[in-house]
């Protein structure tokens, strides 16, 4: 993967970061991109614009790599798609106004999700703050709610401070993005080192997430384990957060727990292993919701017990006592009872476990009767002689690639398949949106991930209906040759509004259908990039084979059935045992 030759020229400029300012007294725009390098940022998403041109001309004299996208919005989620397979801050730059208020919905999606990212906003001079200036925009207020922090710039000495302490709340505790608001005359402003306080280590009274598990609920927590008899672990992102994939097979293994996941836990242990039952929740397997209803013991570490994952939350989990281990205290008793609560890092609290060598619970009955759940129904479809089915093509892909792909995907239908049909057996190599469901992140995700895994094949499976709203990224994959395989699941339809409008509102399918769609393959070919079209089962194999073996950034358009469901399904308001779509082999 390479950048074009002019981006090239300009990095090279100047290897040290630092020399072309040496010898005239730096400014605000200057530190500011000292302090990004001093934290080890190779790579900026982002969108130039009037409040931030010095920060981008002191990015010119001191070589950072920026990657401009077409969108802010396309900035902010390929940032989520670095940071989701680094496990580090993604960091992202736009301008005042519009700049910044298209980052409000990717900003949100990290915010929901964890995602760990340094946001930096231009803002108008101190001096009209207020004054409804031009592209003015109260970023701080309207980003208070969906950040894990925010700074507004009013001293140019407290940018090394405050870029530092940035980097170490969106990186630790329960990871999310921290908005970093510069106002232009700020940007400008001469840096006084004398002047600026940067201790060698962040402390701040306020926030102190605690890692460390309570050594007595510990012992709680195995006795309750020791004396279950239908234990379950419900895995959910933050295992993969915190870096603890390892000690949870290690637990799992030893006591012969079994494990489902949530969506975003997908990937925490591998998709083949005996003792993982899959995804629980709306679309999750039969088997993963029966083990959680039947369950006396459940164990959840690094889930929030969303409403996709539950259910009725009254009837979910009914017979179980809940151990819950969560780095986030608010998190803890907010959605559902916890009997044995723990507020710590996965990580610390599975070597905790570990350390305790204590009585295995016999499982053996218990797991004997999810296996049979497990082989009596599993995830089904019927084959059409007509149509291509959009489980066939994830199903393929999943082959073609032996399933080490990192995968994007935007929300919807095509998501829940490559969910169900794509096994994730390895860690930081499923991305996606989880808790806002966000159109429109899939193909920008899919850049962030390249970019920061560029030997990784990255496959971004994503609908016709979320993909046009920010195909214009195809551009990256140009400029940058990056190799990223775009596999549109094209049932020309927003896919689950209108499964929703069939099952629940008698097939009234208001808007939901979009009979006008674009050439996928003129508008890849219009990017320079090379486009293919699946239109029967017989061909796709071989197109599909061809498209993601090759070395080059592609746009596969598979046209697969419009009026196809993702079944199994638990109707909104129902309890996990209350699905739908359920088949016996």
């Amino acid at each position: 993967m390479t950048a074009n030759a002019s981006t090239n020229a300009k990095m090279d400029a100047s290897p040290s970061g630092m020399q072309e300012v040496e010898n005239r007294p730096k400014n605000g725009a200057d530190i500011l991109i000292k302090a990004l390098h001093d934290q080890g940022v190779d790579i900026v998403f982002g969108y130039p614009g009037g409040a931030v041109l010095h920060v981008y001309d002191a990015m010119y004299k001191n070589p950072i790599r920026h990657i401009l996208t077409r969108h802010e919005q396309g900035a902010i989620h390929a940032a989520e798609g670095y940071a989701r397979v680094l496990n580090k801050p993604g960091v992202v730059i736009a301008t005042s106004g519009p700049g910044a208020t298209n980052l409000v919905t990717g900003i949100t999606d990290a915010m929901i999700d964890s995602i760990p990212l340094v946001i930096f906003t231009g803002q108008v001079a101190t001096t009209v703050i207020g004054s409804d200036a031009f592209q003015e925009a109260d970023i701080i207020g309207i980003t208070t709610p969906i950040t894990k922090h925010n700074y507004q710039v009013q001293d140019v000495n407290d940018i090394p401070r405050i870029v530092k302490e940035a980097f170490h709340i969106a990186n630790s505790g329960r990871k999310g993005p921290v908005l970093i608001d510069l106002p232009k005359n700020i940007s400008t402003a001469i840096f006084d080192e004398a002047k600026a306080n940067v201790p060698d280590e962040v402390y701040l009274p306020g926030y102190q997430p605690n890692y460390k598990p309570n050594y007595l609920q510990i012992q709680k927590a195995i006795q309750a384990i020791s004396e279950a008899k239908k234990p379950v672990v419900l895995v959910g992102a933050g295992v993969l957060f915190a870096n603890a994939c390892d000690e949870l097979v290690e637990f799992v293994e030893k006591y012969k727990l079994p494990v489902v996941t949530t969506l975003l836990g997908l990937g925490s242990i591998s998709g083949n292993h005996e003792l993982n039952y899959g995804m629980a929740g709306m679309h999750g397997a039969v088997v993963a919701n029966d083990a959680i209803t039947k369950s006396d013991l459940l164990i959840n570490i690094g889930s929030r017990f969303d409403d996709r994952l539950t259910g009725d939350t009254s009837r979910f989990a009914p017979e179980a006592k809940i151990i819950h281990i969560d780095i986030d205290p608010a998190e803890i008793g907010k959605n559902i009872r916890t009997d044995i609560p723990i507020v710590a890092d996965a990580k610390e609290a599975l070597k905790a476990l570990l350390k305790n060598d204590f009585k295995a619970p016999d499982t053996a009955e218990w797991i004997d009767y999810l296996n049979s759940v497990r082989d009596e129904y599993p995830f089904w479809y019927v084959e059409d002689e007509k149509e291509v089915l959009p489980q066939q093509i994830i199903e393929m892909v999943h082959t073609i690639t032996n399933g080490d792909a990192i995968v994007t995907t935007d929300v919807g239908q095509h998501q829940m398949w490559a969910a169900q049909y794509y096994l994730q057996n390895h860690s930081h190599q499923w991305v996606t949106s989880g808790g806002l469901g966000t159109m429109g992140f899939g193909l920008p995700a899919a850049i962030g991930a390249q970019f920061a895994k560029p030997d990784k094949k990255v496959i971004s499976i994503v609908g016709d209906a979320g993909f046009q709203m920010t195909s214009q990224e195809l551009a990256l994959l140009k400029e940058f040759n990056l190799p990223v395989k775009v596999i549109i699941i094209n049932n020309a339809a927003l896919g689950m509004v209108r499964q929703w409008q069939e099952l629940f509102y008698d097939s009234r399918y208001s808007q939901s259908l979009m009979p006008v769609q674009p050439d996928f393959v003129k508008l890849a070919e219009a990017y320079g990039l090379k486009g293919y079209r699946i239109q029967t089962i017989d061909e796709a194999e071989r197109i599909l084979a061809e498209a993601i073996n090759s070395d080059e950034p592609v746009v596969v358009d598979c046209r697969v059935k419009q009026l196809e469901n993702v079944y199994p399904m638990v109707p909104s308001g129902k309890a996990l045992h209350e699905m739908v779509g359920v088949k016996k082999f």
